[in-house]
Parts: structure tokens; sequence; C-alpha cells
């Protein structure tokens, strides 16, 4: 029989193991059941194909990436592992046609769903020819503590039963808590296994959180990410095939090769596209969390999450596709709170349509969806190490300080906000004394003194906390409650209309006269200007760019500016108005941004016109 490192150099073509990997197929191969947990880009598949090829037999592979099967199995192939797959994309004849090559002999993998377990023709071939390992893929699958729980994964220990020999039973996944690792365990009936938790920090990815203001912010920020890293492999996932659309469209229109990826697409579509990445003819992937398991493409260089990921198990799944040639990668998530208030509706949504649940196990899915939403919103908002923030999510030893991370690298201050606190519990208290209760762009309207119709309505402005913060950014108020909710001060009701409450805590805050300091990042000139133009009188200004748009317009700069734009479009052959519309040139006149960054947040300017007209456009703001 040859050795796994023979097989491993025959079939993969690799000298070594990778930490863990011997380990696992040397417990597989003397009879030990195994559980798993590796990051992505570990070597999972080789921990239970090696031993697939020397415990002769077949191996069962249980799976519930229907899409994926196929490629994995070509890739066997290529390697000359004869493997097979049965599920719904073939028709009956075809997948009776692979069950009689297993039973010949002539398959020694063989991927299904667990729906396909209970087939009759399925187990009358396991019955006669039962498999010498059964290695279950996507193995958190079976955990309600999990973050992508399916019943059908709740029938494999049963089935393991049920067959004439008991086989060894190997457990993968990518990401799992202690609390999903002890669910799996048990929920699958393992015996002795041998437990290997690989260290989930991948000291080549460089991690970091973002916090654009509004859509345009976002885009902005997302064509200045992808601009910098021009011709590099990239992956931007959104949460909605509708944003996927939005955002591919809008990368392409910038000049930037970009393709997409969503359940919505027609099969074909979805391959193409994704051949088209992974051949770098396209360097762009905009996607939804359909994308990227099993795709094995080492080169790419950044992940930027669009929208708030659901749970730090996806999000540290989705980031870890970055960097697997050990390269250094970027892993940026652009943030926004309103993100949080669709992610409750997918999450509701998602778990109240999903078949086969009864109704307290629905209502316990929806809470424990809602928990980790809430450790996901905690990342998003910390001030803390991110690297470390991740580790301790998923129990390891981290550093309070790793000094490669988007945090680690900010400038930050201790700021005492206890007074600022204090003015936004007291808003949500004197609220809830009028028995009503606001979400957070109401809290912002009030404290700030806004005039809208909804205030005025509901007769806010009379509460004794209307308008106390009108001299402080929206953005900084945001930022107090975001550090509130994260110490349980406040907290975040969930539903279609999130809304913040009074907590004990908050009570136990203002009575005591508890002073709270908080690291935050310094603040910059243009938060600054904003700051003071609002203590000016302008308390209604929403954003730094709505306020900003009501500075003065410099006529002769107007006029300057005008005259470039001219000259320009004159010796490209073009209409003026296509180098820049008029309302462009006049907020440029107002704001007389100074850097490439700041010309990119004037509306009308996009990266490629940025490249090809900003340095002239600024040379003559400064001069």
């Amino acid at each position: 029989m040859p050795t796994p490192h023979d097989i491993l150099k025959r079939y993969f073509g690799y000298d070594s193991f990778r930490p863990n990997q011997e380990q696992i197929v040397e417990a597989i191969l003397d009879g030990r059941d195994v559980l798993a947990i590796m990051p992505t880009g570990a070597g999972k598949s080789i921990c239970y194909q090696v031993p697939a090829i020397a415990l002769g037999g077949w191996t069962l592979v249980v799976s519930p990436l229907i899409s994926l099967m196929k490629d994995q199995v070509n890739a066997l192939e290529q390697a000359g592992i004869t493997a097979g797959f049965v599920n719904s994309t073939l028709s009956v004849p075809a997948q009776l046609q692979v069950l009689d090559a297993v039973a010949a002999g002539m398959v020694r993998l063989l991927y299904v769903a667990p729906e396909r377990l209970g087939a009759p023709e399925f187990t009358k071939l396991c019955d006669e020819h039962p498999p010498a390992l059964v290695a279950v893929d996507e193995a958190h699958c079976i955990s309600r503590w999990g973050q992508d729980f399916r019943p059908s994964y709740m029938g494999i220990a049963g089935f393991v039963d049920s067959l004439p020999v008991r086989p060894v039973v190997a457990a993968f996944t990518a990401t799992a808590t202690q609390r999903v690792r002890v669910d799996i365990a048990d929920a699958l009936d393992l015996r002795n296994p041998l437990q290997v938790v690989a260290s989930f920090d991948r000291p080549n990815l460089h991690f970091e959180v973002r916090r654009p203001q509004g859509t345009r912010g976002k885009d902005s920020m997302l064509r200045a990410i992808c601009r910098k890293r021009e011709g590099q492999s990239g992956i931007v996932y959104c949460t909605s095939r509708k944003s996927v659309e939005l955002v591919c469209d809008m990368l392409n229109e910038e000049g930037f090769s970009a393709t997409r990826y969503h359940a919505g697409l027609s099969a074909g579509e979805r391959k193409a596209n994704q051949d088209d990445f992974v051949f770098d003819r396209k360097r762009i992937m905009v996607a939804t969390n359909a994308f990227g398991m099993g795709v094995d493409k080492s080169n790419v260089s950044f992940i930027v999450h669009y929208n708030l990921p659901l749970d730090v198990e996806s999000y540290y799944q989705e980031a870890g596709r970055a960097g697997r040639d050990g390269e250094p990668a970027d892993c940026i998530l652009l943030y926004a709170p309103k993100d949080v208030r669709t992610c409750e509706f997918l999450l509701t949504n998602g778990i109240e349509e999903a078949p086969g649940i009864d109704g307290p196990t629905r209502r316990e899915l929806i809470d424990r969806a809602m928990d980790r939403l809430k450790l996901m919103t905690f990342y998003a908002t910390t001030t803390d190490c991110l690297r470390g923030y991740l580790l301790k999510y998923f129990d390891e030893a981290a550093p309070g300080y790793c000094g490669h991370c988007g945090n680690c690298e900010t400038k930050f201050e201790e700021q005492d906000i206890t007074v600022e606190a204090q003015k936004i519990i007291s808003c949500v208290y004197r609220l809830a004394q009028r028995n009503r209760i606001a979400g957070r762009a109401m809290i912002v309207d009030i404290l700030r003194g806004s005039k809208n119709t909804k205030v005025l309505d509901n007769g806010y402005d009379t509460l004794s906390t209307y308008g106390i913060m009108a001299d402080v950014s929206t953005r900084r108020i945001r930022f107090i409650m975001d550090a509130l909710v994260e110490r349980g001060l406040l907290l975040v009701d969930s539903g279609k209309y999130p809304t913040l409450r009074f907590t004990p805590q908050a009570g136990e805050f203002l009575r005591n006269r508890e002073r709270l300091v908080v690291k935050v990042p310094k603040e910059t000139e243009r938060e600054k200007r904003e700051r003071e133009f609002a203590r000016a009188g302008q308390p209604d200004a929403q954003t730094a760019a709505e306020t900003l748009a009501d500075l003065p317009v410099d006529e002769e700069l107007f006029q300057r500016l005008k005259e470039l734009r001219a000259r320009l479009a004159a010796e490209a052959g073009i209409p003026a108005y296509i180098v820049f519309h008029d309302r462009t040139l006049r907020v440029m006149s107002q704001r007389k941004p100074q850097t490439e960054a700041e010309l990119l947040d004037i509306p009308g300017v996009g990266e490629k016109k940025a490249a090809q007209y900003g340095d002239a456009f600024l040379r003559a703001i400064k001069g």
C-alpha cells in the first residue's frame, strides 16, 4: 500500500503536508473519528482525500454545496483520482449509472447532499457496499448554534448507525466556536474523536473597518480601494442580488474589470463568470455569499465587504479567501449602521421561510442568529485590535495589540464621553417616559434639534433633550451610540424598524454619575469643518456632505474651473458637460478639495475622471 506521503506527492504534487494535515490523515487511517476545525486555505480536502485512496473501497463525502460538486469531482479526476457525485443536477439514469460505478469499485470518492442519504437506491448501495470513510464537509451545518443550520444534517448520525459496518467518520468545517464544536461531536455521535483546531490567525491578512457616509460614500471608498489595487484580483461581497448588480455596473462604468455572481443568474452564466475570475480574465468578482466555497483561487489580494455580514463565522470564512498564496492581502469591511437593519430582515425572513423547522425551534434559531449579528456589529464598531477580536471569538488566545490591523494602525485618543453619553441615554429615557421608542436616526434628529416633519409632528421638539447636541456631528453621535450599545447601556431591539431602549445598566450609569472613557479616532479636518459649521447655526445638517453643500460658492474659482473645463473638453473634442457638470464645479468651488481623496467626495467625480482630470483641477483650486 502507498504511504500517505506517496499519495500526497503522486496525486497532489506536494512534498509535505501542511500543519495538522498529517495528524488527521494518520488518525483516520488508524480507524479513529476526527473533528477538524481548519480555516479557509488550511487544506481540509486533503485530509479526507488522501485517506480515501489509502483505505481502499470508497469514501462518502456529505456536502451541502451542490453547485460545486462537479468542480470538486473534476479537480480530483484531473489529479488522477476517480470520483463522482449524485445530486438533482443529474438525470435519474445518470444518477443510477454513478451508483453502479461505485458498486463496481470504479469510484473512490462520492459526493452527495445530506438529503440523498435516505433515498432507496442509495441506501441499497450502502447496505451492499458500505463506505470505508464518511467525511462530513461544512459540519457546522448540523449545529443549531452555528450560522448555517440545516435540518437535513441531523440525519447523518442515524444513516451511519444503519450501515452494516460502521465506517470512520471525519467532520470538517472552517469556522466553529467551542459551543458549536461540542454540538457537532454530539450530533454526529463521534466516538473518541481526534479534535484538531488549527490556528485562526492568518498573519498575512490585514483587517480593517471603514465607516463611509451613505451609499455615495461607500461607492467612492470602494472605487478608491479598487483603484489602489488595480491589476490585482479581489472579491466584493454584497448582501443582496440587487446590490451585486448595482456595484458591478458601477465598477464597470468606472473602467474596472468586474463580473458578478449570485443565485439569480443562470447556472451557465454563473459558471462563465466564475471562470472569467478564476482565469484572471476579470479582476474583480462582485458576489453574494453564494460565491467562494470550493473556489481555490490563490492570488486574491483583497476582499471588500460592501455590506455587513450576518455573523463573524461567515465574515471570517469569506475574508479568508484572500491571501491563500501566503502573500499580503487586505480584508476591508465597509460598515454603515443601516446595514444592521438589512441583516435583521434577511435573517428573520430566511429562518421563517426555511422548511422542516417547528415553531419553537424557529424562534430559537432567530434569537441565536440575532446574537451572532450583534457580535458581528461589535466587530464593526470596536476600537480594539481587530485580529484580537476575531481570535477571541473563536476561543483562541489573542494579543491586545497586533500592530497590523486598521485599528492598531489608527491614531486613537482617549476621550471622556460621559456628558455626551448622558445626553443620549437621557433622550432615550425621555422618550420612554412618553411610552415612545425611536430608532437611531430619529434620536440623532432630536438631539441635534432637527426641524424635519417627523420630529415636529410627534412633538419631540418639546423634549428637554431636543437640540442639546446641536453642535455635535451626526457621525460622532452614532459612534457614541455604538459604544453605549457595546457596553450594554443601550439595547437595540431587533425587528423591521430597530429601536434603542434604556437598560438597567444605563439607569445605574446615570444615578452613579459614572465616568465613561473610550478610544476615539482623531477628528479629521473635514469633521472639524462640519462641527464648526454646525455651531454657526445649521443644526439640521445630517451629514458632512449636506452641511458643506450650504457653503457659499467662490464665484471667481467657479469661473476658473469652467474655463479649465472648456479647455480640456476642446482638447478632447467632447462637449464640456461630459468632463464635469456645472453642479460638480460649484461644489468644488465650495469645498475646495486639496487631495484626490477629497476630490472623490465631490458629487460627479468618479475614479476614472479623477484619474484623467483630477491633477488639473486640484492645481487650479490650489492656485
